[in-house]
């Protein structure tokens, strides 16, 4: 049977692939405690010892402000440590998985970005995701590098979870109306991350792969609210104001455009995501 190594199954997206990869092999699932993307020679002992067909490694250092401030362990997780990965895959010759992000790019274009576009991360967190990204690249190994934004579920640290404990707390919010992209369940990516390896032939390099359609941060917010009042989440529905990201200043800048083009991954795969209303209403149904 074949062995898949998946990483980071503490996180939103890795604890989603536990379930969504066991019909395709063995899959061993660790968390950090079993595989530190900071500690270079455990990770290499791991994967000689385990010697996988597949790695999936959605683990990653995701706090885009703190990232601003914790340079050096962003750098190790999300730029040294998937270098490392695709080496040692290059050595088993395996297939590795790894995901990234739409802040790689400065969110200056006007339309939806494809593969093919230059980067210009304009955050420590798009930089440090980048610098993984050519790691592999350079690494000669086989590879699928998948591109995703604005990332929510049940579990763990995301914009959903905020909002629905925000609006059981307070009358109005305040959310950032300037800012585009497309809203992705955890679950999707998971499920879409097993059919693209249950449909892979020789298809390699980087995908982006979002839900379908494309809302801002404030119109998100106010999906969230709606939904979550009419399924019994929050007992109250808040007035959502619009700002703008400056007057709401983080850390870390975020790109105005987060939406990506999908239609590689329909192409080469056949798989297109429903869209983010479609998504969210199952994630909350769930």
């Amino acid at each position: 049977m074949r062995r898949i190594l998946l990483t980071g199954i503490g996180g939103q997206v890795g604890w989603e692939l536990a379930r969504s990869l066991q019909p395709l092999g063995e899959v061993v699932a660790l968390d950090r405690a079993g595989f530190d993307l900071a500690d270079p020679d455990r990770m290499r002992g791991v994967l000689r010892e385990l010697r996988p067909a597949w790695i999936v490694n959605p683990a990653a250092h995701t706090a885009v402000d703190k990232a601003e401030s914790e340079v050096a362990l962003a750098t190790a997780i999300n730029a040294t440590a998937p270098g490392i990965l695709a080496e040692e895959a290059k050595r088993l010759d395996a297939l590795l998985v790894h995901y990234s992000t739409d802040y790689v790019f400065d969110g200056g274009k006007p339309t939806p970005y494809v593969e093919a576009d230059p980067t210009c991360p304009i955050n420590t967190y798009g930089q440090t995701k980048l610098a993984g990204e050519e790691a592999i690249r350079a690494s000669g190994c086989r590879h699928l590098i998948l591109r995703t934004s604005w990332v929510y579920g049940m579990r763990g640290a995301n914009f959903l979870r905020t909002m629905l404990r925000l609006a059981q707390e307070r009358d109005e919010l305040r959310v950032v109306a300037d800012q585009i992209g497309a809203p992705t369940w955890s679950r999707m990516i998971a499920e879409t991350t097993a059919l693209m390896l249950a449909r892979h032939r020789d298809q390699a390099g980087i995908y982006h792969f979002v839900a379908g359609g494309e809302t801002s941060w404030h119109g998100f917010a106010e999906a969230i609210v709606a939904r979550g009042h009419a399924l019994g989440l929050i007992a109250k529905t808040p007035v959502v104001h619009r700002i703008t990201g400056a007057e709401f200043p983080t850390p870390a800048r975020r790109p105005a455009n987060s939406r990506l083009d999908c239609g590689r991954l329909r192409e080469d795969f056949g798989l297109s995501q429903p869209d983010w209303r479609t998504q969210l209403e199952l994630c909350l149904a769930a």
